[in-house]
This record gives structure tokens, sequence and C-alpha cells, in this order.
């Protein structure tokens, strides 16, 4: 059984793989040192942006990055020094299903890095492929009892795309998807994933519209005992105006702890930095302005 974590959780995640290496730079394949570099530094970026925030007055107790071994690794360990929440992915990026980064060694990786939170990214629809879905809850299974046995929390983010059915359900149109269906594949989720042997500490979910689903969310993920169980509510990549009503809403309900915005906080200052039209202070002033203000938002509306 988890211990769940219900202490406000405020993330920048900056994890994102191919996102840097192929969105913000163009490249594919593997990467020359220089590149890796490159990447590497851009990532340092965002990181300041959250130091720069934490300067700011943002209590570092609840401040956390969410950034991968491959670019992140120094900033990992500089950011546990400096007493920063900090969490890094499992997964192999970009995959429809869950498998490890680093294989059977993953116990290995996560304890070099010795993260905060190790985190998941899985794609898990209750009404998708049978097979498919009992391939990652045993694996999902395996990492989670790994964790609790070293005593290490476990954040999973929980991605449910549609089936071609069930957007046809509703009219092809993925808000309708978002609004109508989505919350309940969620809950379903969690309970299945629970019901297999996945114990999080943290969900990390998308974005509802409905404080009533946030409700059936926190319900489902603190069901039979798991009263510490958090909840935070991801960005998706959306417009500021989204996130702001995606936080409010999630803010007001007991049991969302806090949020994690990644795209939407640092992608426009990272191009402006990649083009040399920001400083790397600048940009990083720009990230933590955005973060900071995630921070108020949802601050305000908790109450």
């Amino acid at each position: 059984m988890s211990v769940g974590y219900n202490k406000p959780l405020y993330v920048l995640p900056f994890d994102h793989r191919a996102s840097f290496q192929t969105g913000l730079f163009g490249w594919k394949g593997t990467l020359s040192a220089e590149q890796t570099a490159r990447v590497a530094a851009s990532k340092r970026v965002v990181y300041e942006g959250i130091r720069t925030a934490v300067a700011s007055g943002v209590p570092k107790d609840r401040a956390g990055i969410l950034v991968d071994e491959q670019f992140g690794a120094a900033i990992l360990a500089d950011a546990a020094n400096e007493g920063l929440i900090t969490s890094a992915p499992a997964e192999k990026s970009g995959q429809d299903e869950f498998e490890f980064e680093y294989g059977s060694d993953f116990g290995k990786h996560i304890d070099a890095m010795n993260p905060t939170f190790c985190k998941v990214l899985v794609r898990y629809n209750p009404g998708g492929n049978a097979a498919l879905n009992a391939r990652q809850a045993e694996r999902l299974h395996q990492l989670s009892d790994y964790l609790h046995t070293g005593n290490r929390l476990y954040m999973f983010e929980l991605l449910v795309p549609p089936e071609e059915e069930q957007l046809k359900r509703c009219g092809g149109d993925m808000h309708t998807y978002d609004v109508e269906l989505r919350p309940e594949l969620m809950v379903g989720a969690i309970r299945q994933l629970q019901d297999a042997g996945v114990e999080a500490d943290v969900w990390k979910i998308e974005g509802l519209d409905r404080r009533e689903d946030c409700e059936a969310v926190v319900a489902a993920a603190r069901r039979d005992g798991r009263a510490d169980v958090g909840c935070i509510i991801l960005g998706r990549g959306e417009s500021e105006e989204k996130v702001v009503d995606w936080l409010s809403t999630a803010a007001a309900v007991p049991g969302f702890i806090g949020f994690a915005v990644g795209r939407t906080s640092f992608w426009d200052p990272l191009v402006a930095w990649r083009d040399e039209k920001l400083s790397t202070e600048d940009a990083a002033t720009q990230i933590s302005d955005r973060y900071r203000q995630w921070v108020g938002i949802f601050e305000k509306a908790r109450g």
C-alpha cells in the first residue's frame, strides 16, 4: 500500500525528451556530444526559472522539478542539494506502451538519481486493448513494489486517449470526449490500476472542466484506505486560459494538492532563447513569472 503524499506540490516539468531534441532543436536520431550539451543547456534555463521563483518567495518545500536523467542528471543533483522536490521519469519517451527507459536496470538508475518522486507517464484506457493494459499494469506494479519497498514516492501521470469507438460516440469531437467521457474513464483506469497492485502516491491528472469530476477522481485515488494520496493537475501544453481554468477548478477540491505545468510555462521563452532573442537570465525570469502565476492562481482558488 502506498504511503501517499498530501502536501502542496507545485511542479515545473521539463522531462520531455523528444519535445526538446526534435521539437525545439529539430534533431533526430543519436545526438552528438555537442547537441546533447545544447539540450542540457536549454533544460538548465528552465531550472534557473524555478530557482528564480524560489528566490522570489515560492516556498522551497512546495517547489518541484521533473527532469530526465539523460539531459538533467546534473540538475537533479543540484536541485536536491538546494532542497527542492525532485522527480525523474522511468518511462521511455514517446511510446504508446509503457516500457522502462533503462529496461531491467530501472532500479539502479532510480537509486543513482535518488529523486523525491519516480514518475511514469502512461497511456491507459480501461476500455482499450485488454492485453496491452495487462502488460503495462504488470510493469507498473513491479515499479510500485520496488519504490515502496525502498520507501520511495511514486508519481503516476495518467493519460487516457480515446478509443476509436469512444470518440465516435462523442461525434469525433475531442472537447466533447474530454468533458463527457474522459472523466469516468480516468476513474475506471485508476481503479483498474490499483486493483492490479499499482499504488501511486500522487496521481498526475489531465485537466478537468467540472468540479464534480475532480471530486470523483480524488475519491478513486483515495478509496479503500488510501486517504493520503494526492492529485495534481497537468497543463497538457494548453493555452494559458485553459490552464487557468483547470488550476482554478482543481484547486478548490480537497485532495488536489498542486499542479505540473510544463510547456505552457517554458516553451515560448525557450524558443526565444534558442533564437538568441532572450538571454538566459531573461528567459529564466519569464519562466519564473509564469510558474509563480500558476502558484498564485492555485493558492487563491484553494482559499
